[in-house]
């Protein structure tokens, strides 16, 4: 384990001016006292600014929940290197990511694996202007120009929910990333994917709503873990302890979200005030639907995973011929769904 320890000798009195500084250390009848251990420090990678995604981790800073498990975390701003490969690298502790992003990862051969779920489902949905009357069901984005961001499970996911519908699942791709949004509300493209808890509220904010019932749990997708917090089997295995308490104290932040969302939001807001101090509305809806809805699992916990749920949305990728090695050879043999994640390191967990 990183810790170290700190240790504070007082000026003896003149009883025990006699004693060495080796007697001193180990006491020699003082009353010398000690330091705390110094706080063991965890990096985290975002996988984008700072949103709701990350609530629990605010909220656990700002309630001492981290400084009471002698834990000081360091959260990294995004840049242009994905949380996996941060991850895989040892260049972080920690990161944001989800699920198809861990699976793609984990084929490629990079050491991650999931260790908390944020979200307990899949929260995104085919966003799609509310006054457009050219597409009505999943199938009439057959032909249309799809808005996307360049992840490699945009395609697989989109042409299923298609042809379920009937279609034949080609459409045009434009990747533009953030962009995607103001694409799709501009109408220079007819969808794109968003979250049903961030982006989907600002277009509602905006004036410009999306079409009900597209999310993707409605079109018939198996459900995902649309967020998760990965870490790498090299640093679990260095460092069970500290992942065990700063794990902890994420759950204990996530807990406290799903149940007071509104004090939630308001520490989110005081951590990046330059970022979200305007946003305080799109924040707070944000945190009340995530407490509804997504944060907890069917026993009312946070965090938590299961195979089911890996192996549903994983086998999809799979039979797509989505996964591939890190050479681009295509992985032909189904993977260990229980491989990529664990509950171990969480307090209710069990290897």
């Amino acid at each position: 384990m990183n810790r170290s320890l700190r240790v504070r000798f007082r000026q003896l009195a003149l009883l025990c001016a006699v004693c060495t500084i080796a007697a001193i250390a180990v006491g020699c009848g003082s009353s010398a006292s000690h330091a705390s251990p110094r706080p063991s420090t965890v990096s985290v990678a975002l996988d984008w600014v700072p949103n709701t995604n990350h609530i629990g981790m605010y909220v656990a800073k700002a309630l001492g929940y981290y400084r009471d498990a002698g834990i000081d975390v360091h959260i990294l701003p995004y840049g242009t290197t994905a949380p996996e490969t941060l991850v895989a690298n040892r260049v972080a502790d920690f990161g944001i990511s989800y699920e198809a992003g861990t699976i793609f990862a984990r084929a490629a051969g990079e050491d991650v694996v999931s260790v908390f779920a944020i979200l307990q489902h899949d929260a995104l949905e085919v966003g799609i202007r509310s006054t457009n009357t050219s597409i009505r069901t999943a199938k009439d984005l057959d032909g249309k120009t799809y808005a996307g961001f360049g992840t490699p499970d945009e395609g697989p996911t989109l042409q299923y929910v298609i042809r379920r519908a009937g279609g034949n699942g080609r459409f045009t791709t434009v990747v533009l990333n953030s962009s995607a949004y103001d694409a799709v509300w501009s109408g220079n493209a007819d969808f794109t994917l968003s979250y049903t808890t961030w982006e989907a509220i600002q277009a509602d904010l905006a004036g410009k709503p999306f079409k009900p019932g597209f999310t993707l749990q409605e079109l018939g997708l198996p459900d995902n873990y649309s967020t998760l917090m990965i870490s790498s089997n090299s640093y679990l295995n260095a460092h069970p302890d500290i992942a065990r308490r700063f794990l902890a104290a994420t759950q204990r932040g996530y807990a406290y979200a799903a149940s007071h969302p509104d004090a939630a939001a308001a520490m989110l807001i005081a951590a990046d005030p330059s970022g979200l101090g305007s946003q305080r509305t799109l924040v707070t809806t944000s945190a009340r639907l995530l407490a509804r809805s997504f944060l907890r699992d069917p026993a009312g916990t946070t965090g938590p995973q299961n195979t089911d749920m890996w192996a549903g949305y994983g086998n999809l990728l799979f039979h797509a011929g989505a996964l591939q090695t890190s050479t681009g050879a295509r992985i032909t043999q189904q993977p260990v769904w229980s491989n990529d994640y664990t509950n171990a390191y969480l307090p209710s967990g069990s290897p």
